[in-house]
């Protein structure tokens, strides 16, 4: 894990310097944005709204026996933004684009495209990394501020269909709450996330070699490793800010 870190951090150079070098073409990041963020959407808002359903449900239950119904709203909303959005949606989004990005470039190593790029003169890791790195960066945190508002939005049907919590006292204690400094660190960790996920997955199908067998295997490794450092840089960003 340690060895595969340090080759994430040097892709990671490379294609900052191919960025700069201004090689990398806008219609490229554009193709990307749309399989990384817009094609994962739907899966991910659905898992935040079920998720956010089911916190709404404990949350709501257990603070009506207490009495304490104004802070609700508030409560549910702290918890979506500071951790389901951002961790629910980045997740979604890792098994969904993430492996298919490992897939696609774990092939072009099998097959020898990467080899064929390296002919024409071309960084192979600043042509295949940097478009997907860019596109990753910009649109999780477009995605992770939907699931956020639609997070939010379905805690509140949820308690009104539930504990019959008027929808006035669930938005007042939403914005009681509500920080706009939770939201930034949100969007941080959306953008750490999405950086992980095009780093990782695509480092995790660069250094693919075999066959079609070796292809499946590294999808998979490329899904746990995703996993693992999303977690990992989670807790961290949590230790830095709210500790």
């Amino acid at each position: 894990m340690i060895n595969f870190f340090g080759l994430c951090i040097q892709n990671l150079i490379i294609s900052i310097k191919y960025l700069f070098s201004r090689q990398t073409k806008f219609s490229a990041v554009l193709s990307q944005a749309a399989s990384i963020s817009y094609d994962s959407l739907t899966i991910a808002l659905a898992i935040v709204i079920i998720a956010a359903s089911v916190i709404a449900i404990q949350v709501s239950k257990q603070f009506l026996m207490s009495g304490a119904d104004t802070y609700i709203g508030g409560s549910i909303a702290i918890v979506i933004i500071r951790e389901i959005a951002p961790g629910f949606a980045a997740l979604a989004i890792g098994a969904r684009a993430g492996t298919a990005i490992s897939a696609e470039i774990a092939n072009m190593q099998v097959t020898s495209q990467v080899d064929a790029i390296k002919t024409l003169k071309v960084d192979p890791i600043g042509y295949y990394f940097t478009p997907r790195l860019l596109a990753s960066a910009i649109t999780v945190p477009m995605v992770v501020l939907i699931a956020e508002f639609i997070g939010i939005l379905s805690g509140l049907f949820v308690c009104f269909f539930t504990i019959n919590l008027h929808p006035n006292r669930y938005i007042n204690s939403v914005w009681a709450w509500l920080n706009t400094r939770d939201i930034y660190i949100s969007l941080l960790k959306a953008f750490v996330f999405g950086i992980l996920i095009s780093l990782v997955c695509a480092t995790q199908g660069y250094t693919t070699k075999g066959g079609a067998k070796e292809v499946g295997i590294s999808t998979t490794q490329a899904a746990i490793k995703s996993t693992v450092y999303m977690l990992i840089a989670d807790f961290v960003i949590n230790l830095l800010f709210y500790l």
